[in-house]
């Protein structure tokens, strides 16, 4: 769970609620809560988050004409 948090950046509290309303899916083993990446929301998610930091680099790049 620790990492989805941080790929996402969402908290655990909102990841739970999302798990609970079947949006992302996980698995368990043993006591481990896994995500399962194929999830949709998640890779949107992850999509989305990539974008973003690529437009931010691109946007503040010493190159750019922007």
């Amino acid at each position: 769970m620790d990492d989805a948090c941080e790929v996402t950046g969402l908290g655990r509290t909102k990841l739970y609620e999302l798990i609970g309303a079947g949006r992302i899916v996980t698995t368990t083993i043993g006591r481990r809560r896994l995500v399962v990446v194929r999830s949709d929301f998640l890779l949107i998610t992850i999509l989305n988050s990539y974008l973003s930091t690529l437009r931010m680099l691109v946007h503040f790049s010493p190159s750019s004409s922007i």
